[in-house]
């Protein structure tokens, strides 16, 4: 049974797994838009048309994407810790190779090389904190959890353009390599092994899900180049979605699924997944459009853009461990819900005043307005989701939102630059201002979307969640008495 002695024995085990999981997840996090303020550096240095721009940060979240519920399940099945060690030491290594890449196809391969590091390692982060620290500070430990990942999306461009203006855009890739190396042995002794009952691989699964994504990205990414009907687009977009729905087929028919389907039973995680996706696809999609047009249209440098970026970007770092506390308060639906509002509204006010003379006293309120969002969705669309699911099937919870996430946000990429090149291209300041502001508006009605489907989540969400705990906290405490 539980105690107050229980508790204080697992402080210890607690913070470690907060600090080496908050960590990983940083770097994996600040992968996704570390980027995005050196590619016109790297546009310069490397070469390379939108597209190739399009893919140094599409072949990172679609590989990133399409393996996390493997990851999963690969940590569930020979170790969670042994799987997080591996894929940090993937992820390192493909960090030093896409810092030493002579041309841009070296550059996209050592990107998809460190997706699937990050894909590894990522889903095992959520699994082994919710594993270590006791039920009732869970809640304010996914905080801190949410606000470290807000400190890497709030970081990301401003690392990206002080390394790329001061240094190089290649000192963006080798950050990660001391970080990584520091953290291999320390995961090795201060996290526990844990393993899943019965688990299985899923390879039909996870063929059927890689297949299906890359053929659709890869015909949203090339739509603008070779043409909607072009053969290349059209076999992607068919094949790839001919494989997506066998995906969900054997979802529903297999004994062991990668991605169980029963589980989109459930209102809950039904919505708060729908919104997940749409939410990274607004707000990726955005980022990489305006994080080009603060350099390219206003004129800022690399280092001068990331920092007028940070109202919007750093903002989880302040509120998302308060939206933490409040979810545990009030319940994570209305905090979520109320979130993706504000940024749907902040991408929308954007949109609306956006001109390639536009001051930035006047960008400046719909950047605060779409930060306070995503802060308030963060740390509680965390805590939503956990409270869907069963204790045996938090780790494929945690695989498949995280997926969904990336998936969003490898879509966002994709759409929104097909549509800024549909509308306008990079001619001209005029152009490039004409081309984002109807990219814009689409990615403010995926994140309104989204908003509605988070209030699909129910009420009692988080008394399921306190009953979940409560069945899942004497098996943890075995592995600590032995």
């Amino acid at each position: 049974m539980n105690t107050p002695d229980t508790d204080t024995k697992l402080r210890g085990p607690a913070v470690w797994a907060l600090i080496l999981t908050g960590v990983a997840s940083f770097m994996a996090a600040l992968d996704n838009l570390v980027v995005t303020t050196a590619l016109p550096a790297i546009r310069e240095d490397l070469g390379g048309k939108l597209e190739d721009l399009e893919w140094t940060v599409n072949a990172y979240t679609l590989t990133f994407a399409v393996l996390l519920m493997f990851g999963a399940a690969l940590g569930d099945r020979f170790g969670r810790r042994r799987l997080f060690i591996v894929g940090l030491a993937i992820f390192t290594g493909a960090s030093a190779a896409a810092a030493l890449s002579p041309g841009i196809d070296a550059l996209i391969a050592a990107r998809a090389v460190q997706g699937v590091g990050a894909a590894i390692m990522m889903p095992l982060t959520l699994t082994l904190l919710t594993a270590a620290v006791p039920a009732a500070r869970r809640g304010m430990a996914l905080g801190i959890y949410g606000a470290v990942t807000g400190l890497a999306v709030a970081s990301g461009p401003l690392i990206g353009g002080s390394l790329t203006e001061h240094i190089s855009w290649q000192w963006i890739f080798w950050l990660n390599v001391p970080i990584g190396l520091a953290l291999i042995p320390l995961a090795r002794l201060r996290l526990a092994e844990s393993t899943a009952p019965d688990a299985r691989l899923d390879v039909p699964g996870t063929l059927l899900i890689s297949g299906g994504l890359f053929g659709i990205v890869y015909a949203l990414v090339n739509a603008n180049s070779d043409g909607w009907t072009s053969a290349t687009v059209l076999t992607g977009l068919i094949v790839g979605a001919a494989l997506v729905g066998g995906f969900i087929h054997h979802g529903f028919n297999n004994a062991n699924p990668m991605l169980p389907m029963r589980l989109f039973r459930d209102r809950g995680f039904l919505g708060i997944n729908l919104a997940s996706l749409l939410m990274f696809l607004g707000m990726f999609g955005s980022i990489f459009l305006l994080s080009q047009f603060l350099q390219g249209v206003a004129g800022y440098s690399p280092t001068e853009a990331g920092l007028r970026m940070l109202p919007w970007t750093g903002m989880p770092m302040l509120v998302a461990p308060l939206a933490g506390i409040l979810s545990d308060r009030i319940g994570g639906r209305p905090v979520v819900a109320a979130g993706l509002a504000f940024q749907a509204l902040g991408l929308g006010w954007f949109a609306a005043i956006l001109s390639a003379d536009v001051s930035y006293a006047a960008q400046l309120p719909p950047l605060i307005l779409s930060g306070i969002g995503m802060a308030l969705y963060f740390a509680p669309a965390a805590n939503v989701l956990m409270s869907t699911v069963t204790p045996a099937d938090q780790g494929k919870a945690s695989g498949t939102n995280n997926a969904l996430r990336e998936v969003g946000g490898a879509l966002g990429v994709a759409v929104l630059a097909s549509v800024f090149s549909a509308q306008g291209g990079y001619e001209s300041p005029q152009a490039f201002t004409d081309g984002t502001i109807p990219a814009l508006w689409i990615g403010a009605a995926a994140v309104a979307l989204a908003a509605g489907l988070a209030l699909l989540v129910p009420r009692k969400a988080k008394a399921d969640r306190a009953r979940a705990d409560r069945t899942v906290a004497v098996p943890e405490k075995v592995p600590a008495a032995g």
